[in-house]
């Protein structure tokens, strides 16, 4: 049985207190989930293409390949990240298309 909802049911201003997530889905991976933004960034920049792969397989993500998301990790980092997080920003990666950018 496939249970479809009006616009009426899913609006927000119409709902008193958020519904639990239910569509399995939607649920964040466990590669991001929970992490605030200067973890998850320093996670991505760690990954090598195989934990990219595995991590996001199926999903929009990849869309962004392993080379963007490290460019907005970096980002992140910069914008968010303390001195210790200098270290991962200016350490080699060992992906050699990631240097020539």
């Amino acid at each position: 049985m496939v249970y479809r909802q009006t616009s009426q049911e899913v609006c927000p201003w119409n709902q008193k207190f958020p519904l639990p997530l239910r569509e399995e889905a939607f649920k964040p991976r466990a590669a991001v989930a929970g992490k605030d933004a200067r973890t998850l960034a320093r996670d991505l920049l760690a990954m090598d293409d195989e934990s990219f792969r595995t991590a996001f397989k199926g999903s929009p993500m990849k869309r962004a390949k392993l080379r963007g998301l490290k460019r907005n990790a970096a980002v992140v980092l910069d914008n968010v990240g303390a001195a210790e997080d200098a270290d991962p920003l200016t350490r080699p990666s060992a992906d050699s298309r990631l240097n020539s950018a």
